[in-house]
């Protein structure tokens, strides 16, 4: 293996510096000015998102009623908008119902929370009888600083939840005001996107406008499909829940239901990992009617997952599972729960991008590099007039 020329090396280092000066310096000003300017722009961002997923809905109606573009569109987006206006008010209202009866009732909840613990307690302290003093001490230690932490945790909660609520109330009004520009932009994006569509492609240069149909390809395949499919499960998941605690008469229902719905969201977590010691504390607490209905709802839940699954989401992630292990407990380390959902969808992003091939000439450069190296140490020599492999 033969060393590149001193110009070639030069070339080559300079290509490989300036990339990564460029990506440390994308990271940078997204990592200091996204925040805020997610916090300008939010609603137009979203506002192009939700039209570019209406733009179908509004061509069919273009195609088959023969309706004007901006007839379609309005149409379109009132009717959409008027559902999911619908039905969060429905669940809002719900849940905001059944959070005021538990923080009502929180003392009767907290005292039954408290009950089923010490049946745990003593049901582990027969069992610890078993075994050696020392292991009995540990053990006694650990569970009592895990219910000391579980009692002052959960009033925490309580508290953050209030909190949270107050702030929600005071910030209603820019709330509303960024809310009328959300649905305004998303009229003016949905009329106005063939028309934003062909002013891009006259006035983009061919390099930067390859680029753009490359990324936005790879993040619609990735992000889109992905969040999309997974939302999709999600809502199945909280209907399955709902209904099955209704069903069995579980209190807070709504609030349950919605919550676990969440918990499935996350990959790898899923609500399993909620219901499964649910249902061992029924059991061992004797209540083995509720434990069997908690164990009819997650095999329905997991019956679900397992069949739509396939159909719904397809084969769009094809992540290996260590690779989503990796992205969800990083994506935590980086960004909590936000990080863990967002982790494999930056791995399928990511994915996506290499295979669409925009960074064959950086990662050529980078084999390039290594070879280079590996001749350098190897102790090749050449005369500095000669070319090496490229």
């Amino acid at each position: 293996m033969n060393e590149l020329s001193w110009r070639e090396r030069g070339r080559l280092w300079l290509r490989l510096g300036l990339r990564l000066g460029l990506s440390l310096l994308g990271i940078f000003l997204l990592a200091r000015f996204g925040p805020t300017l997610w916090d300008w722009f939010s609603p137009f961002l979203l506002a192009g998102v939700f039209a570019w997923m209406l733009s179908p809905l509004v061509r069919m109606c273009q195609k088959r009623l023969k309706l004007p573009r901006w007839f379609a569109s309005l149409a379109v987006l009132l009717l959409v908008l008027a559902v999911l206006g619908g039905l969060l008010w429905s669940l809002g209202s719900g849940l905001g119902r059944e959070i005021v009866s538990l923080a009502a009732n929180w003392e009767t909840t907290l005292a039954a929370l408290e009950g089923v613990a010490d049946n745990v307690g003593t049901l582990l302290s027969r069992w610890l009888e078993l075994l050696p003093a020392s292991a009995q001490e540990l053990v006694e230690s650990m569970m009592t600083r895990f219910f000391a932490w579980l009692e002052g945790t959960i009033p925490q909660l309580l508290s953050w939840a209030m909190d949270w609520a107050r702030g929600v109330a005071m910030a209603l009004p820019s709330f509303a005001v960024a809310a009328i520009a959300f649905v305004m932009a998303s009229y003016f994006l949905l009329t106005g996107l063939p028309r934003l569509k062909v002013m891009v492609a006259d006035k983009l240069p061919e390099g930067p406008r390859t680029v753009l149909v490359i990324v936005k390809r790879a993040v619609s395949a990735g992000f889109g499909g992905y969040i999309r499919a997974e939302f999709l499960l999600s809502v199945g998941v909280f209907f399955i829940l709902l209904f099955g605690f209704l069903l069995i008469r579980q209190p807070y229902a709504l609030l349950l239901a919605l919550a676990l719905a969440v918990l499935d969201f996350i990959p790898i977590i899923g609500s399993g990992t909620a219901m499964v010691p649910w249902a061992v504390v029924d059991v061992i607490t004797g209540d083995y009617r509720h434990a069997l209905g908690i164990m009819a709802v997650g095999g329905l839940v997991a019956l679900f997952r397992r069949l739509g699954e396939p159909k719904i989401l397809g084969n769009q992630t094809g992540l290996s599972p260590l690779t989503s292990l990796v992205s969800v407990y990083v994506g935590m380390k980086i960004a909590k729960v936000w990080g863990m959902i967002l982790g494999p969808v930056v791995c399928l992003v990511a994915r996506n991008v290499l295979r669409s091939g925009m960074l064959d000439d950086t990662l050529a450069d980078l084999r390039l590099a290594g070879r280079d190296i590996g001749a350098i140490l190897k102790g090749g020599r050449e005369d500095p007039g000669q070319s090496g492999e490229s």
